[in-house]
């Protein structure tokens, strides 16, 4: 690759992680297409490159919302269980079943059109509690704007932190702004599991998945599992470099490494913008482009190209 196409990879990456962390989501699903299409990186080794930018980039969103208090460890240590047990068996499956380009593009296009309608129907059916939060962070942040000068601050009331209420393998509660929520751990660990397979085959932590599934299916906001979802994702995919590399495919460092370095720094500050952004803009254009990457990749399988 030459060094103008390496200098152009951090700032790909830069906007895809800026974009996508707010929402608890790395931005590795869209790298890799990009990779296929415009790099024409189709090798297994594609996926597992996709994993070393999510070790590089994701610590720096992790720590904003550990910073803050918004971590639900036991969801955290829940959905590395699952992604865990089951990266490894999508490592092997890629490299296996789903070696010809051709039929991994119809199995990205697959992922991806699922995620982007996902991702839509969350913006067109919101979860009244979700959105009543999503409200307060809004009504906060303007009150701090116009107190501080339109400067964002460590001010947020003490019930806008994650306190954990109760743990044990048939419930776990916490509370989160004046609201109480819960999850069965052992549901989110069997969808993780299955979310760990897909991983290992397209080479993302699965944070991309898991996220709307809680938000969506758990009902759980999305301001507090971002930060436990990128850090699944983080660990998910150190596990998942490993694999590849058991499987005779490691990752391109150079090309992994140039993604990672722009997305450490547009994790950070996605993260950290998080409550100035409107999250319903934000899904909105995660879901134009995803659904258009998807519907590409599905007709070129058919053998109809897209101009």
């Amino acid at each position: 690759m030459e060094l103008a196409g390496t200098l152009i990879l951090p700032l790909v990456s830069f906007l895809i992680a800026f974009f996508s962390s707010p929402a608890g989501v790395s931005g590795a699903f869209l790298l890799l297409p990009f990779q296929v299409s415009v790099l024409n990186f189709t090798s297994p080794s594609v996926s597992s490159t996709n994993f070393v930018y999510n070790l590089i980039a994701i610590p720096s969103g992790v720590y904003r919302y550990a910073r803050e208090d918004r971590i639900v460890w036991p969801l955290v240590f829940t959905i590395i269980l699952g992604t865990f047990s089951g990266v490894f068996v999508g490592a092997y499956l890629r490299v296996t079943y789903f070696f010809d380009p051709k039929i991994f593009k119809l199995f990205v296009g697959s992922v991806l059109l699922y995620l982007g309608l996902k991702v839509l129907h969350s913006v067109v059916s919101p979860d009244l509690k979700s959105k009543e939060l999503e409200k307060k962070f809004k009504e906060r942040v303007d009150a701090i704007k116009r107190e501080q000068m339109k400067r964002l601050v460590a001010g947020l009331p003490k019930e806008a932190v994650v306190k954990t209420r109760k743990v044990d393998l048939k419930k776990i509660e916490y509370d989160f702004w004046g609201e109480t929520f819960s999850f069965q751990p052992l549901l989110v660990f069997l969808v993780t599991f299955s979310v760990g397979i897909l991983s290992g085959i397209y080479g993302i932590g699965g944070g991309t998945v898991i996220a709307p599934i809680l938000s969506t299916y758990f009902k759980l906001p999305v301001y507090t599992i971002a930060g436990a979802t990128l850090l699944g994702s983080f660990l998910t995919s150190a596990f998942g470099i490993l694999s590849y590399y058991l499987t005779g495919y490691p990752p391109d460092w150079r090309i992994g490494l140039a993604f990672g370095f722009g997305g450490i720094f547009g994790m950070y500050f996605g993260a950290r913008f998080q409550k100035y952004m409107p999250l319903k803009a934000v899904k909105v254009v995660l879901s134009a482009i995803v659904l258009g990457v998807a519907v590409n990749y599905i007709l070129q399988f058919f053998g109809i190209t897209t101009p």
